[in-house]
């Protein structure tokens, strides 16, 4: 019986693996036939020498960080007070935290339009910067569901209330338990929610295009509209940048605390 149930499961993970590994072999393949007659990385070549691809992939990263961290500063502080003061508003942040899921990006960013163009009493698109810090909140709203469902998770395995009333014994301040007590024991959690933050932000097109950035998504659609090779090629590199995000959460992870199987 124990031999009938290996087999299957090994027959099951290999039509898995097959289906998930003969795609991306064949886009490699393609990707390869740039120069006619022989196999070449000449579609690699292009796609990093272009200057394009430096400008658009570096101008995603720098939202990136700061998504991450406006990400941060609002998701700590609200998980932290809900876990030790509000239990009983945990549905309904949970809830709320769930919209991005069900809410379309168009939906949110013809929303974002509508409220600060440049004739609203807060203008964000009126200039550059403006537009690039409305992004970022765009893109904090978009990866609310993961970086508050990675902190969350890590504030289940440690005593929140035990750790915050031994600091004010201590004389710490709120500003204080939050940076020094309760962030370093959810980094781990933390740095998981970033690393999928990043993830969300390098693909994402539909805010970048409307709101006319020069974001790596975009850039991605332009190249798949006008070449033959690079596409394949930009696929495999924002499929190799989406995998070491998973991985490095999943090494992460195992540095994570057990949980403490504590109500609070």
């Amino acid at each position: 019986m124990k031999q009938g149930s290996r087999f299957w499961a090994w027959l099951v993970f290999g039509v898995g693996t097959t289906y998930f590994i003969l795609p991306l072999l064949a886009t490699f393949e393609f990707s390869l036939r740039k120069r006619r007659g022989e196999y070449s990385f000449d579609a690699y070549r292009s796609v990093f020498g272009d200057p394009n691809f430096q400008t658009t992939f570096t101008y995603s990263v720098v939202v990136a960080v700061f998504t991450i961290l406006l990400g941060v500063l609002l998701v700590v502080p609200t998980a932290y007070w809900i876990r030790l003061r509000l239990p009983h508003l945990r549905p309904v942040v949970e809830f709320i935290t769930l919209l991005p899921l069900v809410i379309p990006a168009i939906v949110i960013v013809f929303g974002y339009i509508r409220m600060f163009g440049s004739n609203s009493t807060l203008p964000f698109l009126a200039t550059a910067r403006g537009t690039d810090a409305l992004l970022v909140i765009g893109y904090a709203v978009l990866a609310l569901p993961y970086m508050y469902r990675a902190v969350d998770t890590g504030l289940r395995t440690i005593d929140v209330r035990t750790l915050t009333e031994a600091a004010q014994i201590l004389g710490a301040g709120w500003t204080t338990i939050i940076a020094r007590i309760i962030l370093p024991n959810v980094l781990i959690a933390v740095l998981s929610g970033a690393f999928l933050s990043f993830a969300i932000v390098i693909g994402e097109f539909t805010m970048a295009s409307l709101l006319n950035r020069p974001a790596f998504g975009p850039y991605l659609q332009n190249i798949g509209a006008n070449s033959a090779y690079e596409p394949s090629a930009l696929a495999l590199i924002s499929f190799a940048i989406t995998w070491g995000c998973m991985s490095l959460i999943q090494i992460l992870s195992r540095f994570a605390p057990r949980s403490a199987n504590r109500p609070n």
